[in-house]
């Protein structure tokens, strides 16, 4: 997926929470922000919006000295999301479609983007899971149900802290021996790595590992060997979120993207309204 005339302007904001997130100097502000733009000006747009963020969030982690400027907001984050576990769970247990309920649920728990609402709040984040099952779905949950159950081996690619917690309520409805999680392999915006997956205990159900890059995304020439061999070995790939889907949309692979349309240039990529819950296919023709 190219990137959008649109993509600019979001990442110019991320630059701004990254500068604010640093110091509370506003001179420090204009001056990061001045070399991103003058950074931006030699974009290349036929590339997708995760590895030009990439590239932006390493200027900005040389820019302010520090290595992950989103640790405390993720922590925050990961907290709220051991929190409400417990209540999901008694949900899920109790629904007529426990799998397709977690689905829901993990998707709700998407809204955690600080790449897209750098003004998150807990609220945010109560109020889509309390409109999980009324907010506008689009997916085939049959061919979802068949797709698990048929499958020896799932690579479940995970997107930001916090929202990993409502991940495992879903991986927690997977047969445990046939998933493998995979983080990001350093810090980038608010996306998981490795001390997020241990904060949630996804390595109590399921195999953990990072896929060594740095990007808000799966770029998978970027992506280390181990990573793109259980990549290329998982007969199921369920892939969390906008960055997975803007880098891997165009792969040639079973994969389930599972996201919620949180800005228009997705939402009109797919062919959905703002806002919807989006369970969507990418099958392979091997």
């Amino acid at each position: 997926m190219k990137t959008s005339l649109d993509c600019i302007p979001c990442f110019l904001r991320q630059a701004l929470d990254v500068a604010r997130l640093s110091t509370a100097d506003a001179s420090v502000h204009e001056r990061i922000l001045r070399d991103v733009l003058q950074w931006a000006g030699g974009m290349n747009l036929d590339q997708p919006p995760p590895l030009l963020a990439q590239r932006i969030h390493r200027r900005l982690r040389e820019l302010t000295g520090m290595e992950d400027p989103y640790r405390a907001a993720k922590n925050r984050h990961n907290a709220l999301a051991l929190k409400m576990l417990p209540r999901l769970r008694a949900e899920i247990a109790s629904a007529s479609d426990p799998l397709i309920m977690a689905v829901r649920l993990s998707i709700a728990g998407n809204i955690i983007d600080m790449g897209v609402n750098g003004g998150f709040t807990e609220t945010d984040l109560r109020r889509s899971l309390d409109e999980a099952l009324t907010e506008p779905f689009s997916g085939d949950t049959d061919g979802f149900h068949r797709s698990v159950a048929q499958a020896a081996n799932i690579l479940y690619l995970a997107d930001n802290a916090g929202e990993i917690g409502f991940d495992r309520l879903l991986i927690e409805q997977l047969p445990a021996e046939s998933v493998t999680v995979a983080v990001r392999g350093a810090p980038v915006i608010n996306d998981a790595t490795m001390a997020d997956a241990l904060a949630l205990g996804l390595q109590e159900i399921a195999e953990v590992i990072d896929n060594g890059s740095d990007a808000p995304g799966t770029v998978l020439a970027d992506c280390s060997r181990e990573f793109n061999r259980h990549f290329d070995e998982a007969d199921l790939i369920l892939a969390k979120g906008q960055g997975n889907f803007e880098t891997l949309s165009d792969e040639n692979r079973n994969i389930y993207f599972l996201l919620k349309a949180k800005c228009p240039v997705i939402a009109s990529h797919i062919g959905l309204p703002m806002g919807t819950h989006i369970l969507k296919r990418v099958r392979s023709s091997g």
